[in-house]
């Protein structure tokens, strides 16, 4: 059986620079295919200069390759529909021929979002986009799926129902403005009409795909630590981030499956609330977090929000690699901790007094540990300009190895900045 699907999935909370791990992967697919998540994803991707970012199109489309939505995403049509006009922008061509959209996804709605933003109120940090609520509808089987759109004047129907009877809940419930279904049920016809030359069926695509031979790659969003099953409960997000997801979430088996590559970042940040053992503040915390505005530093993508940020857990990163079965790593953001005479890592955790690298009952508990660092020499040369292994300074190295050694995996490429040339394979 060939070994044609690889897996690119974020080993961290998220941000760990997914895109441009996929962007350079990508350049020897045929396909990239999303398995799971929302707008609530945001991949930035440099190439000379010129910014791109994705939100639910793969990052392969930079490269012009087939991307696939999967069936275990959730979409707003409205944002799918503003991302291909944006590309278009940019002078990248996104038509039925390179971007499929599975006709099992299930679609987000206006009232998603506003029971996202009734019922978070700031308290898990959500994007507010309403993927939270539209998971719910597909778990209560009461959701919208994008097959609905294959006959828009049914959909328009269905949107409105959906709407006033969300609108009973609203005023009754909460006291806020009704939603107008008529109007809301109208933009998502005309939605419909627009994006129904792109639903297919994926699941049977890719299948044939694999069969075939091609290259399959499968990208994440978000991260392991904040997946729905095996993350910091309950500050995760609704779905599967984890290597499960990649089945279940695009309608394939495991037997193509080759290189399961997880994205870590050479420092630790999170968005939103939640336990992070290793987070930092004050002028450390801005150190690493960067300027807003310039390109790789620690905003939200999608939100803009200001990333907690502090140094390097392999404790979580151990765990990660176990849920996910991770074969080699994407080491991001190396150029960010040039100029630190001395940097931490975090190897273990203590608990009670007694030291702890393995996490028990999954991820639930970890604002009660207290993190164990190891001192690493930092230093003082500028990596950017590295294009291979022996052009970092031996401090470089050193951490590096020192990352390979503790969680017994391979580090198999470094990147140095935000640029596409500035990600390098190391072996």
């Amino acid at each position: 059986m060939t070994k044609n699907l690889d897996v690119i999935l974020g080993a961290q909370w998220g941000d760990e620079g997914k895109g441009r791990v996929v962007d350079a992967a990508s350049e020897e697919a045929d396909v990239v295919a999303r398995f799971g998540g929302g707008a609530n994803a945001g991949h930035t991707i440099w190439v000379g200069g010129k910014k791109y970012v994705t939100h639910l199109i793969p990052s392969g489309i930079i490269r012009d390759k087939i991307c696939m939505l999967g069936n275990g995403m959730v979409i707003d049509p409205r944002t799918l529909l503003q991302e291909i006009q944006e590309f278009a922008s940019q002078g990248l061509v996104v038509w039925p021929k390179n971007l499929l959209l599975s006709s099992g996804a299930h679609i987000i709605t206006p009232a998603h979002i506003l029971l996202d933003k009734i019922a978070s109120q700031g308290k898990l940090g959500t994007t507010g986009r309403g993927i939270g609520p539209a998971y719910e509808a597909k778990a209560r089987r009461v959701g919208l799926r994008v097959m609905l759109m294959k006959n828009p004047p049914a959909f328009r129907e269905a949107v409105r129902k959906h709407i006033s009877d969300c609108n009973e809940f609203f005023v009754r419930m909460h006291g806020v403005d009704a939603l107008d279904a008529d109007a809301i049920a109208q933009e998502y016809f005309e939605c419909a009409e627009h994006l129904l030359p792109y639903i297919k069926d994926v699941s049977r695509l890719l299948y044939g795909y694999l069969r075939s031979g091609f290259k399959v790659l499968a990208e994440g969003a978000q991260g392991a630590l904040i997946d729905v099953d095996h993350g910091t409960y309950p500050f995760v997000t609704s779905s599967t981030t984890t290597i499960g997801g990649v089945f279940s979430g695009l309608g394939i088996g495991a037997e193509h499956l080759g290189r399961v590559i997880g994205v870590v970042k050479a420092f630790q940040t999170r968005v939103g609330n939640g336990p992070m053992p290793t987070e930092l503040f004050g002028e450390q915390a801005a150190r690493l977090r960067g300027v807003k505005g310039d390109p790789g530093s620690e905003y939200g993508a999608t939100t803009g929000r200001d990333r907690r940020c502090g140094w390097l857990d392999l404790a979580a990163l151990q765990y990660a690699i176990r849920v996910n079965g991770i074969s080699e790593l994407a080491l991001t953001k190396l150029d960010v901790l040039s100029s630190l005479k001395n940097i931490k890592i975090c190897t273990a955790y203590e608990l009670n007094g007694s030291s702890c690298s393995v996490i028990s009952d999954g991820a639930d508990d970890w604002g009660i540990f207290r993190p164990l660092y190891e001192d690493v020499v930092g230093w003082d040369t500028d990596v950017s300009q590295a294009r291979s292994l022996r052009d970092l300074p031996g401090a470089a190295r050193f951490y590096v190895g020192r990352i390979e050694q503790l969680v017994g995996v391979r580090v198999r490429s470094v990147s140095v900045g935000p640029e596409r040339e500035q990600m390098f394979s190391i072996y």
